[in-house]
């Protein structure tokens, strides 16, 4: 990004249920920092300079549409007064067919803003002649008329990624836990190393964790963790391109023993530090270690 531009905006609007929820939740999967429905008041003054409201980041995603009071008669003004020079900006407006957005809003069964008590159709209506000159100005135009939740992603990913048409990468959340406190909530891959023998029962070994050396030593000698490791290696290769093929955000992989002091944590530990050698997003944590 050039010293002229050091901040990318993208402003996301649009027609009330095109997936503009769905939308902003793919900026944040490619590391925008999001707002979303500031009053235009507040919108105005964060927009004069963005980065010194969310200091640190370089890209920014803004959703804003009708219900802010005045939106459509004021944000032409807004958007036309941006400093270009500072601000590397999109406008990017979705849209979807009546017969859509009336379905979708009959699923959620939620009220359209425009609407009040008149038929849903009169909102629908009514916000796409009051929007039609902010279209106008739209960089990029997503109709999601067709489109399914995957669609929807694949195209934000092509267009938005911080590296041009790579989407981001699964990240994979590395949980060691004990099964005697209840296995985590959201895991998607379980195993179990409890077969290991188990450094509890070594009495120099019991007030140590799976993070110190010599419980490592203790295990390294069991021909059975390595061969395990290499195991869950290989099957977590396999599956995370997959994984992202669905454009899922995380992987959540939990390792489990009896108490989640020593075998798991030192498994853990040696799947981040294997994984991490393959420039994978990581997260580790160690649920019961404390425990």
């Amino acid at each position: 990004m050039s010293a002229e531009h050091e901040l990318r905006l993208v402003v996301i609007t649009g027609l009330s249920g095109s997936g503009k929820s769905t939308v902003a939740k793919c900026f944040e999967d490619l590391r925008y920092y999001c707002v979303d429905n500031l009053p235009l008041s507040l919108l105005k003054e964060f927009l004069k300079d963005p980065s010194a409201h969310v200091p640190g980041h370089d890209a920014l995603a803004v959703v804003t549409d009708v219900r802010a009071p005045g939106f459509a008669g004021e944000f032409p003004e807004v958007w036309e007064g941006l400093d270009r020079k500072r601000l590397r900006t999109t406008l990017l407006f979705l849209e979807a067919s009546d017969e859509t957005l009336l379905r979708r809003f009959s699923e959620t069964r939620r009220p359209h803003p425009l609407a009040g008590d008149r038929h849903l159709i009169d909102g629908v209506r009514e916000e796409r002649s009051l929007l039609a000159e902010i279209r106008g100005y739209a960089d990029m135009v997503f109709d999601s008329t067709d489109w399914s939740i995957h669609e929807v992603r694949d195209q934000v990913y092509r267009e938005f990624s911080r590296i041009p048409g790579e989407p981001p990468g699964t990240v994979v959340s590395l949980v060691s836990f004990g099964y005697k406190h209840g296995i985590p909530k959201g895991a998607d891959l379980l195993f179990d190393v409890r077969f290991l023998p188990n450094p509890h029962f070594e009495a120099a070994l019991r007030p140590l964790s799976g993070m110190d050396p010599p419980v490592r030593e203790f295990l390294d000698r069991e021909r059975d963790f390595a061969a395990l490791l290499d195991r869950v290696e290989e099957l977590l290769l396999f599956l995370r391109p997959r994984y992202e093929r669905e454009n899922r955000s995380y992987l959540t992989v939990a390792v489990g023993c009896t108490g989640g002091r020593h075998r798991s944590v030192a498994a853990a530990e040696e799947l981040m530090s294997r994984l991490g050698r393959k420039g994978w997003p990581l997260r580790l944590t160690h649920r019961d270690v404390d425990r």
